[in-house]
């Protein structure tokens, strides 16, 4: 299974400078809905369902890597645009650092699924917001090329979701009789 699209993201190398640009960046680096985010969250949900779904850990496992892999190139564009990539956000001329507790930590598996797929999908929104605001032509299309990432993992966790939701219809079937 693939847990990313098949296409090569764009280069930042040829980035110019450009701080405000920069600064938006960090919010996909270390802001409220950011691929931090995605990379501890789907850490701790590999962690906890390894016992008890298998398959659903190593999804979250290699699904957690390619968001590592979009933090990176978060990171790259910021150095190049001139900002320092650490985790954190700027809101305001106001930095914030990344913290863990910006996750929901759902334990039931429906509600864990029913979670990633809103943050990818808000992450998704941000991102859109983000090309429709920026006059830089390699940021929107490293924004669109992550895009397609993260639409690939609400098909994944929606498929999962599905899956999960028809075997406890079938449990609870058999249940009853």
């Amino acid at each position: 299974m693939n847990y990313c699209v098949n296409k090569p993201y764009p280069s930042v190398e040829q980035l110019d400078m450009n701080v405000a640009y920069g600064q938006m960046m960090l919010s996909n680096l270390g802001g409220l809905h950011s691929e931090m985010n995605a990379v501890s969250l789907y850490f701790y949900n590999h962690v906890i369902t390894k016992q008890s779904w298998p398959k659903l850990a190593k999804v979250m496992q290699e699904i957690s890597f390619v968001e590592m892999h979009h933090l990176e190139i978060f990171a790259d564009m910021c150095t190049h645009l001139a900002v320092d990539p650490r985790l954190w956000d700027c809101q305001n001329d106001f930095l914030e650092y990344w913290s863990p507790g910006y996750n929901v930590y759902p334990r039931q598996m429906n509600i864990m699924l029913e979670n990633a797929i809103k943050e990818e999908e808000n992450t998704i929104r941000i991102y859109q917001s983000q090309i429709a605001c920026i006059d830089e032509p390699i940021i929107q299309d490293v924004l669109n090329r992550i895009i397609l990432d993260e639409q690939l993992h609400i098909h994944i966790f929606q498929e999962l979701l599905d899956e999960y939701n028809q075997n406890r219809q079938e449990r609870m079937k058999t249940d009853f009789y």
